[in-house]
Formats: structure tokens, sequence, C-alpha cells
């Protein structure tokens, strides 16, 4: 068991490691810049250590000063959250180098999943099912290009390996335009990621963003926890997440959640982990995986029972898994709002002070969030507040308890994107579910 656990992260994801650490008798230690001395982490952890300025460059993803606080503190363990260092394989491995327990899966592993090219070869090779496209990298022969163009089927879509986040990729719809679509990808690639090298996929055209949620002790044990619907998104960014994915058959929900069991003990993953895929026509394609706990973790925790935060802690420190497949029942349904200090209409963030803050609550209502009434929200960092969750025996009875929850919620002194949220909550199309990962953006253009 871990001892002492440096929180290399802010904000929410902090706040929860934290309880996950008190809840197992583990001591903790905030790390935070200088503009988050006062988030609720910090007050309550053993130890606070500032570790630098307010841009993220000098303070949470400075390695050294978060290796020498661990140091100081003598802590046995570091908790990257999400985003950050969490998939930093350079940052996996300085932590492990250095003698701590870097709770999430080794700086290979982290490697091999960062690289799309290469995650990609590794679910071919344990029969996660992929979108068609090109098998790695594209050559340089033109002729070669176009003939995997053609076998693919227009419209295709041209990637960055090394890219993310939305940004490194285009979409070709004829081959009149699809030479020059690469290099204009791979000049991109270039100056955003410092590698050209770009791969070809299937452009699906109505897809929606369906994610299996994973578990592994790096000892032989690994389980998933079902499925998770993220497919309203902007630009990019989840903005509801519910469980399990509406109108998807149980038979194959198992099979593709024991597909991603097999390539977690072919590549001996360790701690908790996320399979993307896109879905249509009722088939999966894997796009990537994420190897580090995500944003959404709450709705796959309302339905399974299962903590995972607590899960990764306990691996991290050497203890097998605590469940077997066979134990986990996926019950009800819950649904996550993200709630972000930004204009509902314009999206622009809204930094400020909260002058009053009321979190919603009663049966089945679950809030993750670092602000309190007072607390101001500085400019420096993404711009979530809070995550509203709400669970019930079914998905219509979540929807009814979401919406009471987002009218009892008050966040007053900036603006947040609630009312957008109010919206689609009784959005008619996100009622009946299954919504493409268009549909967000599409809805927005038409409204504006």
């Amino acid at each position: 068991m871990l001892e002492k656990v440096l929180i290399a992260n802010r904000g929410e994801i902090a706040l929860r490691v934290l309880r996950a650490c008190k809840e197992l008798g583990i001591k903790t230690v905030a790390v935070h810049s200088t503009a988050d001395r006062d988030l609720k982490h910090v007050r309550l952890a053993d130890e606070a250590v500032c570790i630098g300025p307010p841009p993220s460059a000098q303070s949470y993803l400075d390695v050294p000063s978060i290796i020498a606080a661990a140091e100081l503190t003598n802590a046995d363990g570091i908790h990257p959250g999400y985003g950050f260092l969490s998939e930093n394989a350079d940052f996996a491995e300085q932590v492990e180098k250095s003698g701590f327990k870097f709770i999430g899966p080794t700086g290979e592993t982290i490697r091999l999943m960062g690289d799309k090219v290469s995650a990609k070869q590794q679910m071919k090779r344990t029969g996660v099912p992929t979108v068609p496209g090109s098998d790695g990298a594209l050559p340089d022969d033109p002729e070669e290009v176009t003939r995997i163009a053609r076998e693919i089927g227009f419209p295709v879509i041209v990637k960055a390996a090394a890219g993310g986040g939305g940004r490194g990729m285009r979409v070709v719809h004829n081959e009149e335009v699809l030479l020059s679509s690469i290099q204009v990808t791979q000049s991109e690639a270039q100056a955003a990621f410092g590698s050209p090298v770009v791969y070809m996929e299937k452009f699906l055209q109505r897809p929606r963003h369906v994610e299996i949620q994973v578990l592994a002790d790096g000892q032989g044990n690994a389980i998933h926890l079902g499925d998770r619907d993220c497919s309203l998104q902007r630009r990019h960014q989840k903005v509801i997440e519910e469980a399990p994915a509406p109108g998807i058959d149980d038979a194959l929900r198992n099979e593709i959640g024991d597909a991603c069991v097999r390539a977690c003990l072919d590549m001996g993953y360790r701690g908790a982990g996320t399979f993307e895929f896109l879905f249509e026509d009722n088939a999966f394609y894997f796009i990537e995986m994420n190897t580090r706990v995500q944003v959404e973790h709450p709705v796959t925790e309302m339905i399974s029972g299962v903590d995972i935060v607590r899960e990764q802690l306990l691996i991290a420190g050497g203890a097998p898994l605590s469940i077997k497949q066979e134990d986990v029942v996926l019950k009800g349904h819950s649904i996550e709002c993200r709630i972000n200090a930004e204009d509902p209409r314009t999206f622009m963030p809204s930094p400020g002070t909260i002058k009053t803050f009321h979190a919603p609550g009663g049966h089945g209502v679950r809030v993750d969030s670092h602000v309190y009434s007072g607390y101001t929200v500085p400019p420096h960092y993404d711009s979530l507040i809070g995550k509203l969750i709400t669970f019930a025996d079914t998905r219509e009875a979540a929807l009814v308890k979401m919406r009471q929850a987002l009218d009892e919620l008050v966040v007053d002194g900036i603006r947040t994107n609630a009312a957008l949220h109010r919206e689609l909550v009784t959005d008619t199309s996100f009622i009946a579910g299954g919504v493409s990962i268009h549909y967000l953006e599409s809805k927005l253009e038409h409204e504006h």
C-alpha cells in the first residue's frame, strides 16, 4: 500500500484523488502554482508545496519541480490526474527512475498508445476492431497513396500520428485534392507535433463516440466496466457523457469489452484506461486509448459501483485487482454535465470570483467540484469548474434528475455553460438517444 501520494494536478480531479487517498488512509501532498493556493484540495491535503508561478509550463508541467516536491515530502507515489503530464511517457519514466510509483501505466505503454499508428497495430493484433485505413504511416509513393485511398473508399481522413485534441487532421472528399491535402497535413504535423508522419483512415459520416473503461493490474488480471457515450462534443471537447451508451446491445457491449481486456493483457497494461471508439451502423472502430483516468469516469462508477481512482491507488501499491469480471454488475443509468466557466453562447472563458455557489443534491445526485462561494477562478487553466452527475434506474429518470439538478445549481459572479446544459437535456434528439459526434456543433450553428 502506498503511504503518501503527491497529487500532480489541480481542480476537481485533484480533490477527487485526495478523497480516494483519505479513504484508504494514504497521506497526501498537494502541489500548486501561486494562483492556486486557495484550491480546496490544497487546504485539505496533509502537506502543500508551491511549485511555481501561474503558467502551467512553469508549474504543473515542470517535471523537476514536481519530482523535487516528492523528494522534499518523502512521498512514495505520484498521481497525475488527467491532462498536464498524465500521458507524458518521459514523466512516467522520470517518476519511476527517481524512486517513486507512477500511478498509471509504464512509460513504455504510454508511448505505445500515444502513437496512433503503433496503437492501431497493437489493437489489430489482439482483435480489437479498427477503422479501415493505411497500415501505419503513409508511404512517399503518390501512386501507392492513391491506391490505398481508393481501397478505403472516399471520404478519407488524414491524421498526424503524433496528433491529438482534434489537431493535425484533414478530411479529403475526392482524389483530385488527396496529395495536396496530405502535404498540408504533413507540414502542420511537423510544426505542431515535431513529426510529419501521417496516416489515413475511412472518414465515418455520422459516428457516435463510445468508449470502454478498463482496469488492469499488470499482474495478469484485467476487467472492463462497460461503455460510455460521449458524442455530445464541441470542437472535440466532450460536453455531456453518459453510461451505458444508449441503444447498444448487451452482447455487442460485452464482446467489445472482452476484446479490450485481451488487449490490456497482451500489452501488460497497468492501471485505469479507456479505449475510445467511433460507433456507426452497429460497428465499433478503435480510434485511441487514453492511458489515464478520464474526466467522465464518475458515470461508470455510478453504474458499476466501482471506485476507479481507489483501484488506481491500490494497483500502484502492488495489489492485484480486487474485482473479477463476473463480479461487475452494471445497473441503472448515469449522466454527467461538464460545468465550465464560460459564456454559454460565445464559449469565451469567464474567470473571476464566484460570489455564491450552491451545489444541487438529493438521491442519485453527485457533484464533483473544487469551487466554493468566494473562490476565484483563475484565467490560466482549463475552464472546468465542476461535474454534475445523476444516477437512476433508467435513462429517462436520470434525465429528469439532471433537469432538476441544473435548476438547483447556483453559480453567481461568473458566467457558466449551465444554460446550454439546460437546453440540451430538454433537446428531443438527445432525449431520444444516440446522437452523432456532429450533432451539437450543427445544432449550435443553426441557432446562431
